[in-house]
């Protein structure tokens, strides 16, 4: 599925590929890795590139029945949001960022960091059962 405005008819999946290579150092690759376990978690999910403008290059977004996580990229660290994260059992305690709201919670990564690859995919996962139709909460 192709994201309406994607520049020349990429793919979402080739515009992340080119947001990734751009980075050209440990946040390339740390998104990489999580972009990986994503897809390895999840071989449907749906990639895209949102929210492109002129001061911003695209926030990678992955999705499957409804939004499971964004991979934004600062100086200092890769930050994964997980939009419905507040809903999902932690118990590997990944979340260490955006705490105190209701819904969303993030991981942050910093350079060197690794993050446990169950205990991400294991979020993913849940993420996506939370998305789906029919699911309720329990």
């Amino acid at each position: 599925m192709e994201e309406p405005g994607a520049s020349q008819g990429q793919s979402g999946s080739e515009l992340i590929s080119e947001r990734i290579a751009e980075l050209g150092d440990w946040r390339g690759e740390s998104l990489s890795r999580m972009r990986r376990f994503i897809k390895e978690a999840d071989p449907d999910v749906v990639e895209e590139l949102k929210w492109v403008k002129p001061s911003s290059p695209g926030t990678p977004v992955w999705s499957h029945d409804g939004m499971i996580c964004t991979g934004e990229s600062y100086k200092d660290v890769v930050k994964l949001t997980f939009s419905k994260g507040a809903s999902l059992e932690d118990p590997a305690r990944l979340f260490n960022s955006s705490l105190e709201g209701n819904a969303r919670r993030a991981i942050d990564i910093h350079a060197g960091e690794e993050v446990d690859e169950s205990a991400f995919k294991a979020l993913v996962r849940q993420a996506i059962a939370l998305n789906s139709p029919g699911k309720k909460n329990s």
